[in-house]
């Protein structure tokens, strides 16, 4: 199937729900016993918990994950014990969670877990590395709506979104959600001098602006408009400064407005609605550029960054996510159920890549 082959391109990838009940376990699942099928060792760990039976949030049933047998599973101390298949521990970290240290395993049956992973990012990144080191050929991260920096790009290489009539009683509610989270994995990245200029920066809020060093006027005429713009963007640099703020919640503290000429606003942190919201209201939006680090770093409404983006405001990221597949469920845990090939003909049209639901191609 296409979607597994586009996943074997990959050494890591995350799984993200839209919200709960939208089939994220469930393509999981299918997931593992495919790649497992085809021969390949695959490693598992999630970012908080995931694999509970009942579902504490709707008190519903939820698929348990599947471990298949040869795999390799990390989780807590606390999880691991409470499996009920045989496994080979590999590692035991030396740093502890709230639920005990956590424990790298081969599985030498097939089985039931519940997975409880570190809620740092950092911590995940090297969980994944040493999985690799371990025998896996690819490593997949359980994530959530609420846990999404585990689709940065920076821990995983890219994600599989699951969405669906659980998050919206109506398929454009479901469409107006999807389409908010594509917009941000489809936010355009930053030149190769500007990310150069910006990946190493420590946590802060900074100002680019931009130095000519263009030691004498090109002639128009004599240069092709083309060769003349990349000429001239290898002749400028970048002049970075610190603004004295910790973060952009500090935004009103300034004593100067830095609108006032087009700087680039560079944040390492979050770039929240409020912010947004205060930068859309400027005289010069057109002239302002917004840098996260990734579309993880984004906490706004969809109508918020619209708003923005209609006034041709510039929001870049210096890294982008790769988005490998979306996965559909139709009905919610409520009983209503959503037109199955109309919400993916929807999703098509937003998307390039394969968008299916599960259960009718299995």
């Amino acid at each position: 199937m296409k979607i597994i082959e586009e996943i074997k391109k990959y050494k890591s990838i995350s799984t993200i729900g839209l919200g709960k009940n939208v089939g994220k376990t469930e393509t999981l699942n299918y997931i593992l016993n495919k790649l497992t099928e085809d021969n390949l060792i695959v490693g598992i760990t999630s970012i908080g918990i995931d694999g509970e039976v009942v579902d504490q949030v709707t008190a519903t049933s939820k698929p348990e994950i599947i471990i298949p047998k040869g795999g390799l599973f990390v989780t807590s101390e606390k999880h691991y014990r409470s499996k009920k298949f045989q496994s080979e521990v590999l590692d035991i970290s030396v740093r502890t969670t709230s639920l005990g240290r956590v424990v790298t395993s081969r599985s030498l049956s097939s089985g039931k877990i519940m997975l409880s992973g570190p809620s740092n990012s950092t911590w995940i990144k090297s969980i994944i590395d040493n999985t690799l080191k371990k025998g896996a050929d690819i490593v997949i991260v359980d994530g959530a709506l609420s846990r999404l920096s585990v689709g940065s790009p920076i821990i995983t290489e890219g994600i599989i979104l699951s969405t669906g009539a659980a998050i919206s009683n109506t398929l454009s509610g479901v469409l107006k959600k999807t389409k908010h989270l594509i917009n941000l994995l489809e936010l355009p990245t930053v030149g190769k001098k500007k990310k150069e200029k910006l990946e190493n920066l420590e946590d802060g809020v900074y100002i680019l602006t931009q130095k000519n060093l263009i030691e004498k006027e090109m002639n128009p005429g004599r240069i092709k408009r083309e060769k003349l713009s990349k000429e001239c963007n290898e002749k400028f640099d970048y002049e970075i400064i610190k603004l004295p703020i910790k973060s952009i919640l500090h935004f009103s503290d300034l004593k100067e407005n830095i609108f006032q000429e087009n700087n680039s606003i560079f944040i390492t942190g979050v770039l929240t609605e409020r912010f947004l919201e205060y930068v859309s209201r400027q005289e010069n939006v057109e002239n302002i550029e917004i840098i996260v680090k990734d579309f993880t770093k984004i906490f706004t409404t969809p109508e918020i960054l619209m708003k923005f983006l209609r006034k041709n405001g510039k929001l870049k990221v210096l890294f982008k996510t790769n988005l490998i597949a979306i996965t559909i469920n139709p009905t919610s845990p409520t009983g209503h159920t959503l037109d199955s090939k109309i919400l993916i003909e929807n999703l098509k049209e937003l998307v390039q890549v394969p968008v299916l639901n599960l259960r009718e191609e299995e």
